[in-house]
């Protein structure tokens, strides 16, 4: 209840921000000029909100991206605000293991550090597809491109943080939608089909399978004593071009429930707030609402589950690269 009074009024929570703070708010007065950021899903809504104002806050942010043309209007939008801002783009197709194997050997060879990976891009309420790879596409986009993406670059990150003593931080974005599932959580044995598919529910066992995937990331880092951190958030609820398959009942909805929705800069907020305020240092395995820690649900707390999760995902890259 207290959550839900306070994402009406806007009420700040333990940190001092809440659900109508900004980015650019939650990130004033934070010097990011010695970090390097990769933001996936950079090019539209808040994933374009998230990299401009971590540029704005001097980090050389890296936009990875489907669409090549989006993502060099999204920099030449940066660049015009902020003509100092470092920001690059480069192609990644997340439904694509060799897209993201791609995105990571193109990025490995700039020879640049690695501090922060944002991993937000998605995919929403889509009819049943299956990627190329044969995954589910919610699957496949939200959580096995950028399990597989964040496995790829994490040797990059445990080297910056050694090299630099900065600590990495790594954030998965998830949804309030976790708690909206299948009823197993995940469907380990029906990852695929086609039969009982629905597709809220697909969305929200992939926003379930980032928090394990960030809870279970974290637990592994900190046994083996790596300065990063792993957490997940939450943006809010916001009209951005993810709800295109549902655009229709998403505007039908917000004349409704008008008090709950935000805006972009809003919905950036969280995440800038886990990757650059100092208040979050040290702070990992956990999930965040409105700038402000939050319980999730019983299965995003099952260690177990994100065991078996972690374990199943790596075993179906495994058989995607051999096949």
């Amino acid at each position: 209840m207290v959550g839900v009074i306070s994402l009406v009024t806007g009420k700040p929570g333990r940190s001092g921000f809440g659900s109508a703070s900004t980015a650019e708010q939650v990130t004033e007065g934070i010097d990011a000029s010695n970090l390097t950021a990769i933001v996936t899903g950079g090019a539209s809504g808040i994933g374009l909100e998230t990299a401009r104002v971590l540029a704005l806050r001097k980090a050389h942010v890296i936009i990875a991206a489907r669409n090549m043309v989006s993502a060099k209007k999204a920099k030449e939008q940066i660049l015009q605000e902020n003509e100092s801002a470092k920001v690059d783009i480069m192609k990644l197709d997340l439904c694509s293991v060799k897209s993201v194997r791609s995105f990571v050997d193109n990025f490995i060879a700039l020879d640049l550090p690695l501090n922060i990976l944002i991993n937000n891009a998605g995919v929403m309420f889509c009819p049943f597809k299956l990627s190329e790879d044969g995954i589910e596409l919610q699957f496949a986009t939200n959580h096995l491109g950028h399990f597989l993406l964040t496995n790829l670059l994490l040797d990059k990150m445990k080297r910056t943080a050694k090299a630099t003593g900065i600590e990495g931080r790594i954030i998965n974005l998830s949804s309030i939608a976790h708690n909206f599932t299948y009823r197993k959580g995940i469907r380990f044995d029906k990852i695929n089909d086609q039969t009982g598919y629905f597709n809220k529910k697909a969305y929200g066992q992939s926003k379930l399978a980032n928090i394990l995937h960030a809870n279970e990331l974290s637990r592994r880092l900190q046994e083996e004593g790596v300065n990063i951190t792993a957490n997940s958030v939450h943006p809010g609820v916001i009209m951005t071009p993810l709800m295109r398959h549902s655009s229709y009942l998403m505007h039908l909805l917000k004349i409704f429930t008008f008090y709950i929705w935000k805006n972009i800069p809003q919905g950036a907020a969280t995440t800038c707030y886990v990757a650059l305020h100092p208040n979050v240092e040290g702070v990992t395995g956990k999930y965040f609402v409105d700038c402000n820690e939050f319980k999730p649900s019983a299965f995003a707390s099952n260690k177990q589950l994100g065991k078996k999760l972690w374990d199943f995902s790596n075993n179906l890259i495994n058989s995607i690269s051999k096949a």
